[in-house]
């Protein structure tokens, strides 16, 4: 079935790009790595699991229903009815290649409840194993599949397109040295852009490039004002931060501030169970008052902690905290974000020869607000989806070379690390948690100085780029949904129930227009 026009080319190795090489097979893959295979991939550090509607008093529509209420009035229903029904088949899929969910002894997967969720639906591995259980697995299979060519070290430079139709891209090593690959098709699963933040859950791979070539190449991005701050990572001076699992909460684990008091109470009728935007800025209005806050797990979980949530347990033994007995002091930090370039039900992006799944894609099946162990399974179900896409599409013929210029590339080195750090201070004061005009306003111009005058690489101008993008749509929406809110506009607004679309040449159109001339281009 391989054919010798085959030049399909995906671009990370995650969670989403593994699973559609798999998908793919036997037509012939190449996937580009920027890090050994299983390493440096968000995918491989998530902790929670994966959603689906498995249990005989569960439904998809059950999980449609919950998932549409955290997307806050802007979730893309078809999106959200794609992954929610075909959960199951994820997760049957998953099984298939070997991942070993906890099970009971009846067989039945082992399901845990999670924030907004309805019901028990969340299967995981080992506790709180998931992403590296998953990556085990998918790495296995790839290994066994000989039709996927694995091209570990190179990172994209940008994406070769000509009249809205992707010719090939441009990757480049170790050495520096750019080159150029034909591509009929072209998948992109880079991950997220957390690593935009000083406070994140992320690995350092996970800072926007996939977003930024997409959208160098003339791509319709989404929603990049939407980033899900974790309430819970461990406020340990780590960088990135270690995340203590939202499944601790899910066990009965409390929130306390240094005055033992279990604030949450007073905050929303779910306590610890809330939505997790209005969790992380509860504790962060906490942390804003001077207070510390801890997870306290010693009742709900206490003597059980180790084994069933081997990975938290071994996070704290390493800073010396027994969280069996002790509260572990945590923080929000930057964790998943729900924009990045815009996609279809099939995962086709606005370019022709251009797919987007996993964290860089936004279908609309999160809107403004993932909810919990949602993104896992959008991941694998998108990145099917892809694969079904070009396996039924004709295959594109294309040149072995492109008409178009080769771009630079640019090495990281310490000065761009320091512009890095700075950029990374920005965006957590400026376009974190709780934002608002002057301060959106501040952080854009800080941008645009370290535009003009860092000095640095690729990956520099590429979080640069998407720093800025994401800053200005937070700018453009003037109300509070979901994960996005601003003490100056604090309500959601009707006329706001809508997702923002533009391409970056719309972008710079605008920037410079009133908000209500933005308002109605939305």
């Amino acid at each position: 079935m391989g054919n010798s026009l085959d030049n399909i080319v995906i671009i990370g190795a995650g969670i989403a790009g593994l699973t559609a090489a798999l998908r793919l097979a036997p037509r012939r893959v190449t996937v580009i790595a920027n890090a050994p295979m299983g390493k440096g991939v968000a995918s491989g550090w998530s902790q929670g699991g994966i959603a689906a509607a498995l249990s005989s008093d569960d439904s998809p529509e059950a999980h449609q229903h919950d998932t549409l209420i955290a997307a806050a009035g802007i979730g893309d229903v078809n999106a959200i009815k794609i992954i929610t029904e075909e959960g199951q088949a994820a997760i049957e899929f998953l099984t298939r290649i070997g991942v070993d969910f906890d099970k009971l002894p009846n067989g039945d997967y082992a399901l845990s409840k999670e924030a907004a969720h309805g019901c028990a639906r969340i299967v995981r591995v080992a506790g709180d194993l998931t992403g590296p259980g998953i990556m085990a697995a998918l790495r296995k299979s790839v290994a066994a599949t000989p039709s996927i060519t694995i091209r570990s070290g190179f990172q994209v430079v940008d994406l070769a397109v000509e009249d809205n139709k992707v010719q090939g891209l441009w990757i480049t090593g170790e050495n520096g040295a750019v080159e150029y690959l034909p591509a009929s098709a072209v998948i992109l699963a880079t991950g997220g852009i957390g690593y935009l933040y000083r406070n994140t859950s992320n690995p350092p791979t996970a800072c926007g490039e996939g977003i930024a070539v997409a959208a160098r190449a003339g791509a319709s991005l989404a929603d990049l004002e939407f980033v899900q701050f974790h309430p819970t990572t461990l406020a340990v001076g780590k960088d990135p931060s270690p995340l203590a699992t939202e499944a601790l909460r899910g066990e009965g684990a409390i929130l306390i501030n240094d005055d033992q008091e279990r604030f949450m109470i007073g905050i929303h009728k779910d306590a610890e169970l809330a939505p997790r935007d209005i969790v992380a800025r509860a504790i962060f209005a906490q942390i804003q008052n001077g207070h510390k806050v801890y997870l306290d797990c010693s009742k709900a979980i206490g003597k059980d902690f180790a084994a069933h949530f081997p990975k938290v347990f071994a996070l704290c033994q390493e800073v010396g905290i027994d969280p069996s007995i002790s509260p572990i002091p945590v923080e929000p930090a930057a964790h998943y974000h729900m924009g990045g370039v815009a996609t279809d039900a099939l995962a086709r992006t606005s370019i022709e020869g251009l797919w987007a799944c996993g964290e860089v894609a936004c279908s609309g099946a999160h809107g403004a607000n993932r909810l919990a162990s949602n993104s896992l399974l959008e991941a694998v179900v998108f990145a099917k989806r892809a694969a079904m896409d070009i396996n039924t599409s004709s295959v594109r013929t294309v040149a072995a070379s492109t008409k178009l210029s080769a771009p630079v590339f640019l090495p990281h080195n310490g000065a761009a690390q320091k512009y890095e750090l700075q950029l990374r201070q920005i965006m957590r004061e400026s376009v974190g948690v709780i934002r608002n005009k002057a301060g959106l306003e501040m952080g854009l111009d800080a941008i645009k100085t370290l535009q003009k005058t860092a000095t640095g690489s690729t990956r520099l101008h590429n979080m640069i780029l998407v720093a800025e993008l994401a800053a200005t749509f937070a700018l453009w929406r003037e109300e509070s949904r979901g994960s996005h809110f601003r003490t100056d506009f604090p309500m959601a607004k009707k006329d706001w129930q809508r997702r923002q679309f533009y391409t970056l040449n719309q972008h710079h159109q605008l920037i410079n227009q009133t908000p209500s001339k933005k308002s109605a281009a939305g």
